[in-house]
């Protein structure tokens, strides 16, 4: 009996430890994430800027602004021209969107970045990133304090997900137990009618 508890004492201290590995490793790669995921964001707001600056082009050779441009194109009678409406709309505000997700994530503070990319993520630009993304050992106060967050969360979930409930188990099972060994045996009844 000893020996099973001290290797389960071993194997639980053992389980801590790679709890606290796994979960910094993980938590610590969240910046690097957002790193990444803010340059691939900054890469799309380049190419959507590049693409308003064609279609405003445009417009001033026609001797309009955007806006004006828009609302020729939504006034035409050619479907197609109506549809390049929209697309010159959509791009407007597509810039508008990654500007702002790009702004909100830069001013961010550490502690507050991780609210504001769940806030202000585009989640095709986080798959493509996921789909490239490079881990890489953090060296920022940042990172430690995410390696930190992670360690704490892991092992708060083991101890509260699992360890204390089944630990609960355990202890009510050989409570159970304990109480049933300690109750006397009941007497043999006699049998009726015996005289």
């Amino acid at each position: 009996m000893k020996i099973g508890r001290a290797v389960l004492g071993t194997g639980e201290r053992l389980l801590d430890r790679v709890l606290c590995v796994v979960g910094a490793v993980l938590f610590a790669q969240a910046p690097e994430f957002m790193q990444q995921y803010l340059q691939r964001l900054g890469g799309h707001l380049d190419e959507a800027r590049r693409q308003l600056q064609q279609f405003e082009h445009v417009a001033t050779q026609s001797g309009l602004t955007l806006d004006g441009l828009v609302a020729r194109s939504a006034g035409s009678q050619e479907p197609t021209v109506v549809r390049l409406g929209g697309v010159i709309r959509d791009t407007v505000e597509r810039v508008d969107a990654l500007a702002a997700a790009q702004h909100a994530l830069q001013d961010a503070s550490g502690w507050t970045r991780p609210f504001v990319f769940l806030h202000t993520v585009d989640f095709d630009i986080a798959r493509a990133t996921a789909s490239v993304f490079k881990p890489g050992v953090p060296t920022t106060l940042e990172g430690l304090v995410y390696a930190l967050a992670g360690m704490l969360a892991l092992l708060l979930a083991y101890h509260a997900g699992v360890k204390f409930p089944v630990s609960r188990i355990l202890r009510a099972r050989a409570a159970a137990r304990a109480a049933a060994k300690a109750r006397p045996a009941a007497p043999d009844q006699p049998a009726r009618g015996a005289a």
